[in-house]
């Protein structure tokens, strides 16, 4: 078999980004997410809530729906690198959790606009979201392979870059040619593609099929293009993937600056998740925008992603990861408590006239900054973790990497959650989103710029 170029492998290790990036673009956050809130909120309120109980309710069920998933990704990912590790294989475990996404993904086709099968239609949700964060996992631990230390943050910037453009592209077509606004059209007044059902919500459901095939469909370079070490191919077992497991967490207790950036990591990578879970809900139940005005901010935001990422790959080249990663992470607080400070009605505790058009300019305006600096956030953040990485074991190394990711990526929805219940407020139920990234910030006080490969 013919040696496969750098240049081609980094390219199809980009097009897992631009394969994957639609179920957050257009299930989590965009398109799925607010359209399951909206049908939420209608089912409680038929069954007798009034309109911001309902609103609450709603928030809640998706709420518990991420924690729920965060939990299964969070006790799995570390086992699941170690064995990786010991059995020196990545691409069958990515082929597998592949097949995770696509059927979990293809299934919320069937999500009734009535609310009867929601609690089916998350567990479908569930599966795919589960598959398709273990995938990024080994996906993630490929890139020490890909370059030198200098090299990393700008092939990790492209690379999510490259994948909002796919994630751009992905909600443009919805919007353009499947997603009904009230009136039954499109946003460019077409009837939904392939004579689907406006009155049944076949268009917006059409988003669990299409991203299937758009991952499908564009994983083909990555599977042509990547390839495991054949040196590295050997035999382990789960015995001896938790022992490796076991060995690199009692490690930790030496590597003041890895165990400073995986807990920095995995609060402010949680607060970062809880934006683009609840940012799109958020919209929908306390702004009151429909699908399409989420969907044009969706692109907005998603082209700010793309834009910044790339922009943030050639500042983590110049003064390296640590710093861009703290700038971001104070944007993104000042983002944060805007979103939690205003409504319909008020901004910062000053009335607005009714009917008043600042809230959405607001939103907007935090959107590009949400998108913006989020794309920077991911880049640098795994530009970071090669520089903590142990060359002979990448993968344990970003098993842990996701494990701090997603070791409390149940706690934002939990807290958000309850901090819905409690209140009875959409809006004020994420505002522990900001103590989150209060807390990421905190710890990267010990963070070495330079990073620790050391045992």
């Amino acid at each position: 078999m013919a040696e496969i170029s750098k240049r081609r492998r980094i390219w199809g290790w980009w097009f897992f980004d631009w394969a994957s990036q639609p179920y957050h673009t257009l299930l989590v956050t965009f398109v799925f997410g607010p359209y399951f809130a909206g049908v939420a909120a209608e089912y409680y309120a038929t069954a007798g809530m009034d309109a911001e109980a309902a609103a609450a309710q709603a928030q809640t069920v998706w709420a518990n729906c991420l924690t729920i998933t965060g939990l299964i990704i969070a006790f799995g990912a570390p086992l699941l690198g170690a064995m990786a590790d010991v059995s020196g294989r990545r691409i069958p475990w990515i082929f597998a959790f592949s097949v995770m996404y696509a059927v979990g993904s293809a299934a919320l086709w069937f999500t009734l606009p009535d609310g009867s099968n929601m609690w089916l239609m998350l567990s479908a949700f569930g599966l795919g979201f589960v598959g398709a964060e273990y995938a990024l996992i080994f996906i993630n631990s490929q890139l020490p392979d890909l370059g030198d230390d200098n090299e990393v943050g700008e092939i990790s910037g492209s690379g999510f870059a490259f994948g909002y453009f796919g994630g751009l592209i992905s909600l443009a077509i919805m919007l353009a040619l499947f997603v009904e606004q009230p009136n039954g059209k499109t946003l460019i007044g077409m009837e939904p593609l392939f004579g689907l059902d406006a009155g049944a919500r076949e268009g917006t459901r059409f988003v669990g099929p299409f991203t299937a095939g758009w991952f499908i469909l564009f994983m083909v370079p990555y599977f042509l293009w990547v390839r495991d070490d054949p040196a590295a191919d050997k035999k382990g077992s789960v015995s001896e993937a938790l022992r490796l497991l076991g060995k690199s967490v009692a490690a930790l207790r030496h590597r003041v600056s890895l165990a400073s950036y995986l807990g920095s990591s995995m609060f402010y990578r949680d607060a970062l998740n809880g934006l683009y879970s609840f940012g799109g809900v958020y919209a929908r139940l306390v702004l009151e925008w429909d699908l399409i005005k989420i969907g044009v901010f969706g692109i907005i935001s998603v082209l700010a992603s793309a834009v910044f990422a790339w922009i943030g790959g050639k500042l983590d080249r110049k003064f390296g990861p640590k710093p861009v990663i703290l700038t971001a992470i104070w944007v993104l607080i000042l983002v944060c408590t805007t979103i939690v400070s205003m409504d319909r009605t008020q901004i910062f505790g000053i009335a607005l006239p009714q009917g008043s058009g600042l809230p959405d300019m607001v939103f907007f305006g935090c959107g590009i900054l949400i998108g913006g600096m989020g794309g920077i956030l991911q880049s640098a953040s795994r530009s970071l973790m090669v520089r903590h990485t142990d060359p002979a074991a990448p993968v344990e190394s970003f098993g842990l990497y996701g494990l701090s990711g997603r070791a409390t990526a149940f706690a934002a929805p939990l807290m958000i959650g309850i901090a819905t219940t409690a209140t009875g407020s959409a809006r004020l139920g994420v505002s522990p989103i900001v103590g989150l990234f209060i807390l990421g910030l905190f710890l990267m006080r010990w963070v070495k710029p330079e990073g620790d490969q050391s045992r």
